[in-house]
């Protein structure tokens, strides 16, 4: 089958790209710059230069094609550019799925977040939750927002939405998986006392391909592989690897009380904060999901 990808040279897209790829699949994949040309070229799609803001290149990218999956987005917290990130998450998905319907695609894969569940604090979040009504951070806010966009797709064009607990594997080295690697080094100086939800980068990959199968239109599927308590995940790190050092268990007040003190005077120095009020409140927050559904329906183990 010939199908397209965006955003292929990124964590969770070279991982899609590659079970692609092992399945037999022609894929065409989308670069927006050299280094991306080189890295998705040698891991042996056909390239096509262009972002997801050019409607020509998305034109180019789609053409002849069976399905795409959409995995390219801005994922950060204390984003320095809060417009680009609507930009690329929102306008580019608007875009995308206007591209897919006047070209004939049959069936877009959306890669959204688990965060566009939007439980509130202490409850399981599932496909059917209810959105709290208001976000934790301006991603968040983003993602929830392309989600509708490409939920309400035109007739003729199959979406089905793929919603990515914390993806961690190889490559990944920010948001949680800094955390992780820190804990990993003995280089964490303190926590707090959290949840942690997260999905192996191998199973997130295969959950999308399952998705472009097995998913049912109009539908959102929840890739989970584990909710841990932030204790638990200290204590699998310390027997896999033997540490003893302990990071201080850190009261979340004081994490609150540490970004309104730390952003402003990063932000005035024109310089990125190590910790901001969204990663705060994202910490404090603590995500749980039930990613029972993608096994159920996906067969996703």
């Amino acid at each position: 089958m010939r199908v397209a990808i965006t955003g292929s040279s990124g964590v969770v897209g070279a991982a899609v790209l590659r079970h692609l790829l092992a399945a037999g699949h022609e894929v065409r994949a989308l670069a927006r710059s050299e280094t991306s040309q080189v890295k998705v070229a040698a891991a042996g799609a056909t390239v096509v230069r262009g972002d997801v803001l050019d409607r020509e290149a998305l034109e180019r990218l789609i053409a002849g094609c069976d399905q795409v999956f959409h995995v390219a987005g801005i994922n950060e917290l204390c984003p320095a550019n809060r417009d680009l990130m609507w930009e690329v998450n929102v306008t580019g998905t608007g875009m995308m799925v206007e591209a897919c319907a006047a070209a004939g695609v049959g069936r877009l894969i959306h890669t959204s977040s688990a965060v566009t569940i939007g439980e509130r604090r202490g409850e399981v979040g599932e496909e059917t939750t209810a959105h709290r009504g208001w976000y934790l951070s301006e991603y968040e806010r983003s993602k929830h927002r392309a989600e509708q966009v490409a939920l309400g797709a035109p007739p003729g064009l199959e979406v089905v939405v793929v919603n990515p607990s914390s993806v961690q594997g190889p490559g990944r080295a920010t948001g949680t998986g800094k955390i992780l690697l820190a804990a990993v080094r003995g280089r964490l100086p303190a926590v707090i006392d959290t949840n942690i939800s997260i999905v192996d980068i191998d199973d997130c990959a295969q959950g999308h391909l399952l998705a472009a199968e097995r998913g049912k239109p109009g539908e959102r599927y929840l890739l989970h592989g584990a909710t841990l308590g932030i204790r638990e995940a200290l204590s699998m790190i310390a027997a896999l690897t033997g540490r003893t050092e302990r990071p201080w268990m850190m009261p979340s007040a004081v994490l609150s009380l540490l970004a309104w003190l730390v952003e402003p005077i990063y932000m005035v120095r024109g310089r990125r904060p190590p910790l901001c009020r969204e990663a705060a409140r994202v910490l404090r927050h603590g995500h749980r999901y039930d990613g029972s559904k993608a096994s159920r329906e996906l067969g996703l183990e």
